[in-house]
Protein backbone atom coordinates (compact mmCIF):
# COMPACT_ATOMS: atom_id res chain seq x y z
CA UNK A 1 0.00 0.00 0.00
CA UNK A 2 1.18 3.53 -1.03
CA UNK A 3 1.28 5.88 1.46
CA UNK A 4 -1.39 8.13 0.12
CA UNK A 5 -3.80 5.23 0.19
CA UNK A 6 -2.07 4.14 3.47
CA UNK A 7 -3.76 7.83 4.63
CA UNK A 8 -6.73 7.60 3.10
CA UNK A 9 -7.12 3.89 4.57
CA UNK A 10 -6.72 5.64 8.34
CA UNK A 11 -8.58 8.48 7.51
CA UNK A 12 -9.65 9.82 11.46
CA UNK A 13 -12.09 12.94 12.55
CA UNK A 14 -11.14 14.74 15.60
CA UNK A 15 -14.09 13.88 17.37
CA UNK A 16 -13.59 10.25 16.98
CA UNK A 17 -12.90 7.06 14.69
CA UNK A 18 -14.63 7.58 11.22
CA UNK A 19 -14.56 4.01 9.19
CA UNK A 20 -15.35 4.94 5.70
CA UNK A 21 -14.00 1.54 4.15
CA UNK A 22 -16.52 -1.18 1.95
CA UNK A 23 -15.45 -4.24 4.25
CA UNK A 24 -16.99 -2.12 7.75
CA UNK A 25 -20.09 -1.39 6.11
CA UNK A 26 -20.75 -4.53 4.38
CA UNK A 27 -20.16 -5.94 8.34
CA UNK A 28 -19.27 -9.69 8.91
CA UNK A 29 -19.52 -11.33 5.92
CA UNK A 30 -17.36 -9.27 3.81
CA UNK A 31 -14.36 -9.72 7.03
CA UNK A 32 -14.40 -12.90 7.20
CA UNK A 33 -14.13 -13.40 3.38
CA UNK A 34 -11.39 -10.76 2.83
CA UNK A 35 -10.81 -9.76 6.31
CA UNK A 36 -10.31 -5.73 7.19
CA UNK A 37 -7.60 -4.17 5.09
CA UNK A 38 -5.72 -7.12 3.83
CA UNK A 39 -4.29 -5.65 1.75
CA UNK A 40 -2.34 -3.04 4.06
CA UNK A 41 1.39 -4.28 5.27
CA UNK A 42 0.54 -3.69 8.73
CA UNK A 43 -1.89 -6.55 9.04
CA UNK A 44 0.02 -9.59 11.01
CA UNK A 45 3.16 -6.80 11.40
CA UNK A 46 5.50 -7.90 13.56
CA UNK A 47 7.01 -5.24 16.34
CA UNK A 48 10.44 -5.31 14.12
CA UNK A 49 8.74 -4.27 10.71
CA UNK A 50 6.49 -1.51 12.09
CA UNK A 51 9.40 -0.51 13.78
CA UNK A 52 11.40 -1.17 10.51
CA UNK A 53 8.54 1.56 8.63
CA UNK A 54 8.77 3.81 11.06
CA UNK A 55 12.40 4.47 10.68
CA UNK A 56 12.53 4.26 6.59
CA UNK A 57 9.57 7.02 6.73
CA UNK A 58 7.09 4.45 5.02
CA UNK A 59 4.78 5.66 8.16
CA UNK A 60 4.61 7.45 11.06
CA UNK A 61 3.80 6.81 14.61
CA UNK A 62 0.27 8.68 14.24
CA UNK A 63 -0.54 6.39 10.87
CA UNK A 64 0.04 3.66 12.91
CA UNK A 65 -2.43 4.71 15.46
CA UNK A 66 -4.82 5.90 13.10
CA UNK A 67 -4.83 2.32 11.07
CA UNK A 68 -5.66 1.02 14.14
CA UNK A 69 -8.21 2.82 15.48
CA UNK A 70 -10.12 1.99 12.09
CA UNK A 71 -9.48 -1.92 12.57
CA UNK A 72 -10.94 -1.63 16.11
CA UNK A 73 -13.61 0.58 14.61
CA UNK A 74 -14.12 -1.71 11.71
CA UNK A 75 -14.35 -5.08 13.32
CA UNK A 76 -14.21 -4.25 17.11
CA UNK A 77 -17.12 -2.19 17.33
CA UNK A 78 -18.93 -3.26 13.91
CA UNK A 79 -18.61 -6.47 11.65
CA UNK A 80 -17.86 -9.71 13.97
CA UNK A 81 -17.95 -7.09 16.61
CA UNK A 82 -15.13 -9.07 18.55
CA UNK A 83 -15.92 -6.69 22.07
CA UNK A 84 -12.14 -7.06 22.97
CA UNK A 85 -11.43 -3.39 23.19
CA UNK A 86 -13.20 -1.64 26.23
CA UNK A 87 -11.82 1.75 25.63
CA UNK A 88 -9.77 4.03 23.45
CA UNK A 89 -7.19 6.60 25.01
CA UNK A 90 -8.11 10.08 23.72
CA UNK A 91 -4.83 10.92 23.95
CA UNK A 92 -3.42 8.48 21.76
CA UNK A 93 -2.85 10.75 18.79
CA UNK A 94 -1.36 13.43 20.38
CA UNK A 95 1.33 11.01 22.16
CA UNK A 96 2.00 9.55 18.48
CA UNK A 97 2.09 12.96 17.45
CA UNK A 98 4.80 13.84 20.57
CA UNK A 99 6.76 10.87 19.66
CA UNK A 100 6.92 11.21 15.90
CA UNK A 101 8.53 14.57 16.54
CA UNK A 102 10.82 13.06 19.28
CA UNK A 103 11.57 11.00 15.94
CA UNK A 104 12.71 13.91 13.61
CA UNK A 105 14.97 14.96 16.27
CA UNK A 106 16.57 12.33 16.11
CA UNK A 107 15.40 10.97 19.58
CA UNK A 108 14.00 7.58 20.58
CA UNK A 109 12.58 6.80 23.91
CA UNK A 110 13.56 3.07 23.51
CA UNK A 111 12.55 -0.19 21.60
CA UNK A 112 8.90 0.05 21.37
CA UNK A 113 8.94 4.05 20.23
CA UNK A 114 6.05 4.87 18.02
CA UNK A 115 4.28 1.15 19.04
CA UNK A 116 0.78 0.88 19.64
CA UNK A 117 -0.24 -1.39 22.66
CA UNK A 118 -3.30 -2.31 24.12
CA UNK A 119 -3.22 -3.40 28.38
CA UNK A 120 -5.70 -4.73 30.41
CA UNK A 121 -8.32 -2.61 32.22
CA UNK A 122 -7.15 -3.72 35.75
CA UNK A 123 -3.28 -1.86 35.25
CA UNK A 124 -3.42 1.54 36.48
CA UNK A 125 -2.33 4.48 34.19
CA UNK A 126 -2.42 8.10 35.22
CA UNK A 127 -4.44 9.84 32.17
CA UNK A 128 -7.90 9.87 30.56
CA UNK A 129 -8.29 6.46 30.69
CA UNK A 130 -9.84 4.77 33.94
CA UNK A 131 -8.97 1.61 35.26
CA UNK A 132 -12.43 -0.66 36.58
CA UNK A 133 -11.33 -4.55 36.37
CA UNK A 134 -14.50 -4.50 34.33
CA UNK A 135 -16.98 -3.37 36.81
CA UNK A 136 -19.12 -0.59 37.10
CA UNK A 137 -18.25 -0.49 40.41
CA UNK A 138 -15.39 1.60 39.70
CA UNK A 139 -16.16 3.68 36.26
CA UNK A 140 -14.78 7.11 36.36
CA UNK A 141 -11.56 5.51 38.60
CA UNK A 142 -8.81 7.75 37.15
CA UNK A 143 -5.59 6.69 39.33
CA UNK A 144 -3.29 9.28 39.94
CA UNK A 145 0.01 7.04 39.31
CA UNK A 146 0.64 4.77 36.47
CA UNK A 147 1.27 1.12 37.60
CA UNK A 148 4.86 0.17 36.69
CA UNK A 149 4.00 -1.56 33.99
CA UNK A 150 2.33 1.23 32.24
CA UNK A 151 5.33 3.73 33.38
CA UNK A 152 8.04 1.49 31.83
CA UNK A 153 6.14 1.18 28.44
CA UNK A 154 6.12 4.69 28.45
CA UNK A 155 9.36 4.90 28.73
CA UNK A 156 9.65 2.80 25.95
CA UNK A 157 7.94 4.98 23.69
CA UNK A 158 5.22 2.56 22.90
CA UNK A 159 1.56 4.55 22.44
CA UNK A 160 -0.51 3.17 24.79
CA UNK A 161 -4.01 3.03 22.65
CA UNK A 162 -6.63 1.71 25.03
CA UNK A 163 -7.82 -0.76 27.77
CA UNK A 164 -9.08 -4.05 27.06
CA UNK A 165 -12.08 -6.04 28.10
CA UNK A 166 -11.50 -8.89 30.56
CA UNK A 167 -13.31 -11.51 32.82
CA UNK A 168 -14.60 -8.88 35.50
CA UNK A 169 -12.12 -8.86 38.83
CA UNK A 170 -10.11 -11.15 36.45
CA UNK A 171 -12.43 -13.60 37.26
CA UNK A 172 -12.24 -14.27 40.35
CA UNK A 173 -15.90 -13.50 41.31
CA UNK A 174 -17.57 -16.54 40.63
CA UNK A 175 -17.04 -20.33 39.95
CA UNK A 176 -20.00 -19.99 37.16
CA UNK A 177 -18.56 -17.40 35.13
CA UNK A 178 -18.43 -16.81 31.81
CA UNK A 179 -14.79 -15.78 30.61
CA UNK A 180 -14.57 -12.23 28.97
CA UNK A 181 -17.31 -10.96 30.45
CA UNK A 182 -17.95 -7.93 32.55
CA UNK A 183 -20.67 -5.72 33.50
CA UNK A 184 -18.49 -2.73 32.01
CA UNK A 185 -17.71 -4.27 28.97
CA UNK A 186 -20.37 -7.59 27.64
CA UNK A 187 -19.18 -10.51 26.25
CA UNK A 188 -15.93 -10.73 24.38
CA UNK A 189 -15.93 -13.34 21.15
CA UNK A 190 -13.18 -15.09 19.71
CA UNK A 191 -11.83 -14.26 16.80
CA UNK A 192 -11.80 -17.77 15.10
CA UNK A 193 -15.08 -18.66 15.46
CA UNK A 194 -17.06 -15.96 17.01
CA UNK A 195 -19.88 -17.94 18.85
CA UNK A 196 -16.96 -19.40 20.91
CA UNK A 197 -15.02 -18.54 23.96
CA UNK A 198 -11.75 -16.24 24.11
CA UNK A 199 -10.88 -17.21 27.79
CA UNK A 200 -9.71 -15.17 30.12
CA UNK A 201 -9.30 -13.14 32.10
CA UNK A 202 -7.27 -11.40 29.75
CA UNK A 203 -9.81 -12.35 27.17
CA UNK A 204 -9.87 -8.96 25.40
CA UNK A 205 -5.85 -8.49 25.29
CA UNK A 206 -5.70 -12.29 23.63
CA UNK A 207 -8.43 -11.24 20.84
CA UNK A 208 -6.71 -8.14 20.54
CA UNK A 209 -3.77 -9.02 19.14
CA UNK A 210 -4.76 -12.52 17.99
CA UNK A 211 -6.98 -9.80 15.68
CA UNK A 212 -4.34 -7.43 14.33
CA UNK A 213 -5.94 -4.28 17.39
CA UNK A 214 -2.74 -3.79 17.99
CA UNK A 215 0.76 -4.64 17.46
CA UNK A 216 0.97 -6.97 20.63
CA UNK A 217 -0.88 -6.64 24.32
CA UNK A 218 -0.35 -6.72 27.69
CA UNK A 219 -2.41 -9.03 30.08
CA UNK A 220 -2.42 -10.34 33.52
CA UNK A 221 -2.34 -14.11 35.16
CA UNK A 222 -3.20 -15.39 38.46
CA UNK A 223 -3.85 -18.62 37.41
CA UNK A 224 -3.99 -18.94 33.43
CA UNK A 225 -5.12 -15.97 32.26
CA UNK A 226 -2.66 -14.89 30.30
CA UNK A 227 -2.04 -18.71 28.65
CA UNK A 228 -5.06 -19.59 28.18
CA UNK A 229 -6.51 -16.76 26.16
CA UNK A 230 -3.33 -16.85 24.30
CA UNK A 231 -3.99 -20.76 23.51
CA UNK A 232 -7.08 -19.93 22.71
CA UNK A 233 -7.11 -16.69 20.25
CA UNK A 234 -3.96 -18.31 18.39
CA UNK A 235 -0.73 -16.16 20.08
CA UNK A 236 2.37 -16.54 22.30
CA UNK A 237 1.61 -15.56 25.83
CA UNK A 238 4.93 -15.14 28.84
CA UNK A 239 3.58 -15.79 32.16
CA UNK A 240 6.75 -14.04 33.80
CA UNK A 241 8.40 -15.24 37.09
CA UNK A 242 6.17 -13.27 39.76
CA UNK A 243 9.24 -10.41 40.80
CA UNK A 244 10.01 -10.13 36.86
CA UNK A 245 7.50 -7.06 36.06
CA UNK A 246 6.17 -5.04 38.43
CA UNK A 247 2.50 -5.53 39.67
CA UNK A 248 2.42 -1.79 41.14
CA UNK A 249 -0.70 -0.37 40.41
CA UNK A 250 -2.86 -3.79 39.09
CA UNK A 251 -5.59 -4.27 40.83
CA UNK A 252 -4.38 -7.38 42.48
CA UNK A 253 -6.11 -11.05 43.11
CA UNK A 254 -3.13 -12.62 45.22
CA UNK A 255 0.50 -11.24 45.72
CA UNK A 256 1.97 -14.62 45.73
CA UNK A 257 0.87 -15.49 42.14
CA UNK A 258 -0.08 -12.09 40.31
CA UNK A 259 2.24 -11.08 37.05
CA UNK A 260 1.43 -9.37 33.76
CA UNK A 261 2.91 -10.54 30.51
CA UNK A 262 2.49 -9.72 26.61
CA UNK A 263 0.90 -11.40 24.41
CA UNK A 264 1.44 -11.19 20.73
CA UNK A 265 1.34 -12.50 17.49
CA UNK A 266 5.32 -14.10 17.54
CA UNK A 267 7.26 -14.93 20.03
CA UNK A 268 9.91 -12.10 19.19
CA UNK A 269 7.20 -9.84 19.75
CA UNK A 270 6.05 -11.07 23.03
CA UNK A 271 9.87 -11.36 24.29
CA UNK A 272 10.62 -7.85 23.31
CA UNK A 273 7.29 -6.88 24.84
CA UNK A 274 8.56 -8.95 28.18
CA UNK A 275 12.12 -7.22 28.09
CA UNK A 276 10.44 -3.49 28.32
CA UNK A 277 8.31 -4.33 30.78
CA UNK A 278 10.59 -6.20 32.95
CA UNK A 279 12.51 -4.21 36.08
CA UNK A 280 12.40 -3.35 39.18
CA UNK A 281 10.15 -1.39 41.37
CA UNK A 282 10.24 0.07 45.06
CA UNK A 283 6.53 -0.18 44.92
CA UNK A 284 6.21 -3.82 44.58
CA UNK A 285 8.45 -5.88 46.45
CA UNK A 286 8.00 -9.32 44.59
CA UNK A 287 11.04 -7.24 42.28
CA UNK A 288 13.40 -6.41 44.97
CA UNK A 289 15.71 -9.22 44.57
CA UNK A 290 18.94 -10.46 43.21
CA UNK A 291 18.03 -12.24 39.73
CA UNK A 292 18.64 -10.50 36.43
CA UNK A 293 15.84 -9.36 34.77
CA UNK A 294 14.66 -10.01 31.49
CA UNK A 295 16.34 -7.61 28.91
CA UNK A 296 16.77 -7.46 24.88
CA UNK A 297 20.22 -9.02 25.45
CA UNK A 298 18.28 -12.18 26.52
CA UNK A 299 16.77 -12.45 23.66
CA UNK A 300 18.18 -15.16 21.74
CA UNK A 301 16.29 -15.45 17.94
CA UNK A 302 17.97 -19.09 16.91
CA UNK A 303 15.89 -20.87 14.68
CA UNK A 304 18.37 -23.69 16.03
CA UNK A 305 18.30 -22.92 19.60
CA UNK A 306 16.17 -26.64 20.66
CA UNK A 307 19.67 -28.35 19.67
CA UNK A 308 21.04 -30.27 23.29
CA UNK A 309 17.64 -28.09 25.11
CA UNK A 310 16.53 -31.21 27.83
CA UNK A 311 13.00 -30.82 27.86
CA UNK A 312 10.57 -32.75 29.75
CA UNK A 313 7.08 -34.17 28.75
CA UNK A 314 4.40 -33.77 31.64
CA UNK A 315 1.70 -36.13 30.17
CA UNK A 316 -0.35 -36.53 33.08
CA UNK A 317 -1.02 -32.91 31.66
CA UNK A 318 -2.12 -35.27 28.09
CA UNK A 319 -5.31 -37.25 28.11
CA UNK A 320 -8.23 -34.81 28.22
CA UNK A 321 -8.81 -34.75 24.05
CA UNK A 322 -7.86 -37.23 22.07
CA UNK A 323 -6.95 -34.49 19.32
CA UNK A 324 -5.13 -32.41 21.68
CA UNK A 325 -3.04 -35.00 22.08
CA UNK A 326 -2.11 -35.73 18.55
CA UNK A 327 -1.04 -32.28 17.92
CA UNK A 328 1.01 -32.33 21.27
CA UNK A 329 2.34 -35.61 19.58
CA UNK A 330 3.22 -34.02 16.41
CA UNK A 331 5.03 -31.13 18.26
CA UNK A 332 7.03 -32.83 20.75
CA UNK A 333 8.04 -34.88 17.62
CA UNK A 334 9.25 -31.04 15.83
CA UNK A 335 11.43 -30.50 19.37
CA UNK A 336 13.16 -34.00 18.97
CA UNK A 337 13.84 -33.83 15.19
CA UNK A 338 15.28 -29.90 16.00
CA UNK A 339 17.75 -31.62 18.28
CA UNK A 340 16.08 -31.54 21.54
CA UNK A 341 16.34 -34.08 24.48
CA UNK A 342 13.05 -35.56 25.32
CA UNK A 343 12.93 -37.48 29.28
CA UNK A 344 9.62 -38.59 28.37
CA UNK A 345 7.19 -39.04 30.99
CA UNK A 346 8.05 -36.44 33.72
CA UNK A 347 5.30 -35.91 36.61
CA UNK A 348 4.63 -32.65 36.53
CA UNK A 349 0.77 -32.83 38.06
CA UNK A 350 0.80 -31.80 41.65
CA UNK A 351 -2.07 -33.37 44.22
CA UNK A 352 -3.47 -32.87 47.70
CA UNK A 353 -2.00 -28.95 47.83
CA UNK A 354 -5.37 -27.76 46.04
CA UNK A 355 -7.70 -26.81 48.91
CA UNK A 356 -4.25 -24.68 50.23
CA UNK A 357 -3.88 -23.15 46.96
CA UNK A 358 -7.50 -21.75 46.79
CA UNK A 359 -7.32 -20.85 50.50
CA UNK A 360 -4.09 -18.76 49.86
CA UNK A 361 -5.86 -17.02 47.07
CA UNK A 362 -9.24 -16.08 48.98
CA UNK A 363 -6.94 -15.00 52.03
CA UNK A 364 -4.97 -12.37 49.73
CA UNK A 365 -7.64 -11.52 46.93
CA UNK A 366 -9.26 -10.07 50.58
CA UNK A 367 -5.88 -8.12 51.36
CA UNK A 368 -4.68 -7.19 48.53
CA UNK A 369 -8.35 -5.70 46.69
CA UNK A 370 -8.67 -4.33 50.09
CA UNK A 371 -5.77 -2.49 50.23
CA UNK A 372 -5.82 -1.43 46.56
CA UNK A 373 -9.60 -0.26 46.79
CA UNK A 374 -8.20 1.68 50.39
CA UNK A 375 -6.82 4.51 47.99
CA UNK A 376 -9.81 4.66 45.30
CA UNK A 377 -10.92 8.75 44.83
CA UNK A 378 -13.29 8.82 48.06
CA UNK A 379 -16.38 9.84 45.88
CA UNK A 380 -16.77 6.16 44.73
CA UNK A 381 -18.47 3.73 45.45
CA UNK A 382 -16.63 1.28 47.18
CA UNK A 383 -13.62 1.66 49.20
CA UNK A 384 -13.54 -2.17 50.63
CA UNK A 385 -14.27 -5.85 49.60
CA UNK A 386 -17.60 -5.36 51.06
CA UNK A 387 -18.48 -2.24 49.92
CA UNK A 388 -18.31 -3.91 46.68
CA UNK A 389 -20.36 -6.72 47.79
CA UNK A 390 -22.85 -4.77 48.75
CA UNK A 391 -22.39 -2.67 45.38
CA UNK A 392 -23.12 -5.76 43.36
CA UNK A 393 -26.42 -6.84 45.35
CA UNK A 394 -27.39 -2.77 44.95
CA UNK A 395 -26.89 -2.95 41.10
CA UNK A 396 -27.27 -6.97 40.47
CA UNK A 397 -29.62 -6.23 37.13
CA UNK A 398 -26.41 -5.23 35.52
CA UNK A 399 -23.64 -6.20 37.75
CA UNK A 400 -25.14 -10.07 38.43
CA UNK A 401 -27.17 -10.92 35.16
CA UNK A 402 -25.98 -14.14 34.74
CA UNK A 403 -23.78 -15.24 37.49
CA UNK A 404 -22.97 -14.23 41.35
CA UNK A 405 -20.33 -13.24 43.79
CA UNK A 406 -19.70 -16.34 45.79
CA UNK A 407 -15.79 -16.00 45.86
CA UNK A 408 -16.05 -12.68 46.61
CA UNK A 409 -17.84 -13.52 49.88
CA UNK A 410 -15.74 -16.67 50.61
CA UNK A 411 -13.01 -14.09 50.76
CA UNK A 412 -14.53 -12.05 53.19
CA UNK A 413 -15.09 -14.18 55.65
CA UNK A 414 -11.99 -14.90 55.49
CA UNK A 415 -9.87 -13.58 58.45
CA UNK A 416 -6.09 -11.59 57.85
CA UNK A 417 -2.73 -12.40 56.63
CA UNK A 418 -1.74 -13.41 60.24
CA UNK A 419 -4.20 -16.36 60.47
CA UNK A 420 -2.16 -19.96 61.36
CA UNK A 421 -3.78 -21.38 58.78
CA UNK A 422 -3.30 -18.89 55.92
CA UNK A 423 0.57 -19.27 56.93
CA UNK A 424 0.36 -22.86 56.35
CA UNK A 425 -1.61 -22.58 53.06
CA UNK A 426 1.74 -20.31 51.75
CA UNK A 427 3.94 -22.87 53.07
CA UNK A 428 2.21 -25.98 51.64
CA UNK A 429 1.93 -24.41 48.15
CA UNK A 430 5.53 -23.44 47.91
CA UNK A 431 6.61 -27.03 48.93
CA UNK A 432 3.99 -28.96 46.93
CA UNK A 433 4.56 -26.47 43.61
CA UNK A 434 8.18 -25.16 43.75
CA UNK A 435 10.76 -27.62 45.76
CA UNK A 436 9.11 -30.91 45.28
CA UNK A 437 7.20 -29.87 41.96
CA UNK A 438 9.06 -27.81 38.99
CA UNK A 439 12.01 -27.41 41.04
CA UNK A 440 12.55 -31.21 41.91
CA UNK A 441 11.83 -32.16 38.33
CA UNK A 442 14.03 -29.74 36.94
CA UNK A 443 17.16 -30.41 39.06
CA UNK A 444 16.30 -34.28 38.90
CA UNK A 445 16.64 -34.60 35.36
CA UNK A 446 18.25 -31.85 34.46
CA UNK A 447 15.98 -29.85 32.38
CA UNK A 448 15.89 -26.70 30.05
CA UNK A 449 11.82 -26.73 30.35
CA UNK A 450 8.70 -28.84 31.09
CA UNK A 451 6.56 -29.11 28.03
CA UNK A 452 2.58 -29.81 28.27
CA UNK A 453 -0.88 -28.96 26.23
CA UNK A 454 -1.75 -25.22 27.16
CA UNK A 455 -5.44 -25.70 27.28
CA UNK A 456 -7.90 -27.59 24.71
CA UNK A 457 -9.58 -25.53 21.88
CA UNK A 458 -12.66 -23.21 23.05
CA UNK A 459 -16.26 -23.61 23.90
CA UNK A 460 -19.00 -21.68 22.91
CA UNK A 461 -19.58 -18.87 24.86
CA UNK A 462 -22.89 -20.00 27.16
CA UNK A 463 -23.78 -17.11 29.90
CA UNK A 464 -26.11 -19.00 31.67
CA UNK A 465 -24.08 -22.17 32.54
CA UNK A 466 -20.83 -20.41 32.26
CA UNK A 467 -17.72 -21.48 30.86
CA UNK A 468 -17.00 -24.86 30.17
CA UNK A 469 -13.50 -26.67 31.04
CA UNK A 470 -11.48 -27.55 28.18
CA UNK A 471 -8.04 -28.87 29.74
CA UNK A 472 -5.05 -27.34 31.21
CA UNK A 473 -1.76 -27.36 32.23
CA UNK A 474 -1.43 -23.58 34.14
CA UNK A 475 -1.90 -24.10 37.75
CA UNK A 476 2.03 -25.33 38.36
CA UNK A 477 3.99 -22.38 37.12
CA UNK A 478 1.40 -20.07 38.23
CA UNK A 479 1.11 -21.47 41.79
CA UNK A 480 4.53 -21.76 41.85
CA UNK A 481 5.46 -18.40 40.65
CA UNK A 482 7.32 -19.62 37.85
CA UNK A 483 7.29 -19.32 34.07
CA UNK A 484 5.37 -20.29 31.52
CA UNK A 485 5.70 -19.69 27.50
CA UNK A 486 2.81 -20.51 25.52
CA UNK A 487 3.47 -21.19 21.55
CA UNK A 488 0.33 -21.96 19.14
CA UNK A 489 0.47 -25.79 18.05
CA UNK A 490 -2.07 -26.22 15.53
CA UNK A 491 -5.92 -26.18 15.23
CA UNK A 492 -8.72 -28.49 16.16
CA UNK A 493 -11.88 -27.76 13.74
CA UNK A 494 -10.60 -24.15 13.18
CA UNK A 495 -9.67 -23.86 16.64
CA UNK A 496 -6.28 -22.74 17.56
CA UNK A 497 -4.10 -25.07 20.18
CA UNK A 498 -1.19 -23.87 22.54
CA UNK A 499 1.99 -25.56 23.68
CA UNK A 500 3.07 -25.02 27.01
CA UNK A 501 7.15 -24.16 28.05
CA UNK A 502 7.68 -24.09 31.68
CA UNK A 503 10.70 -23.78 33.64
CA UNK A 504 12.15 -22.98 36.75
CA UNK A 505 12.27 -19.06 38.61
CA UNK A 506 13.66 -16.25 36.14
CA UNK A 507 14.24 -19.26 33.46
CA UNK A 508 12.69 -17.07 30.51
CA UNK A 509 15.83 -16.34 28.18
CA UNK A 510 16.09 -20.16 27.88
CA UNK A 511 12.12 -20.74 27.59
CA UNK A 512 12.14 -18.15 24.90
CA UNK A 513 14.49 -19.52 22.88
CA UNK A 514 13.16 -23.18 23.03
CA UNK A 515 9.44 -20.76 22.05
CA UNK A 516 11.22 -19.20 18.76
CA UNK A 517 12.60 -22.29 18.18
CA UNK A 518 9.54 -24.71 18.36
CA UNK A 519 7.67 -21.74 16.44
CA UNK A 520 10.19 -21.58 13.66
CA UNK A 521 9.86 -24.92 13.17
CA UNK A 522 6.46 -25.60 13.75
CA UNK A 523 4.68 -22.62 12.17
CA UNK A 524 1.69 -23.42 13.17
CA UNK A 525 -0.35 -20.02 13.51
CA UNK A 526 -2.94 -19.11 11.22
CA UNK A 527 -4.54 -15.61 11.92
CA UNK A 528 -8.12 -15.59 12.31
CA UNK A 529 -10.74 -15.57 10.00
CA UNK A 530 -13.64 -14.48 11.86
CA UNK A 531 -15.96 -17.33 11.25
CA UNK A 532 -19.56 -16.98 12.90
CA UNK A 533 -19.68 -20.70 13.89
CA UNK A 534 -17.53 -24.06 13.28
CA UNK A 535 -18.26 -25.09 9.60
CA UNK A 536 -15.46 -27.49 9.10
CA UNK A 537 -14.02 -30.03 11.31
CA UNK A 538 -9.94 -29.19 10.19
CA UNK A 539 -9.34 -25.82 8.47
CA UNK A 540 -8.76 -23.11 10.08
Amino acid sequence: MRRREFLQAAAITSAGVTCNTHAARAGSSAVREAGVYDDSPVVEATISQLLAGLQAGRWSATELVQWYLQRIEAIDRNGPKLNAVLEINPEALDVAQRLDAERKRGRLRGALHGIPILIKDNIDTADKMTTTAGSLALEGWHPPNDSGVAARLRQAGAVILGKTNLSEWANFRSNHSSSGWSGRGGQTRNPYVTNRNPCGSSSGSGVAAAASLCAAAIGTETNGSIVCPSSINGVVGIKPTVGQVSRAGIIPISHTQDTAGPMARTVADAALLLAAISGADPRDAATQHDHPFFSARDIRLDADGLQGKRIGVARDYFGFDDRVDELAESAIKVLADRGATLVDPVKLRIRGAGQAAFDLLLYEFKADLNAYLKHVAPELPVHSLQELIEFNRKHADREMPFFGQELFELAQAKGTLEDDAYRKAVAAVRKAYREDGIDKLVKEHRLDAIVAPTTGPSWVTDLVYGDRGSGGSSSPAARAGYPNVTVPMGYIAGLPVGLSFIGSAFSEPKLVTIAYAFEQASAARKRPRFAEEVTSPTAP
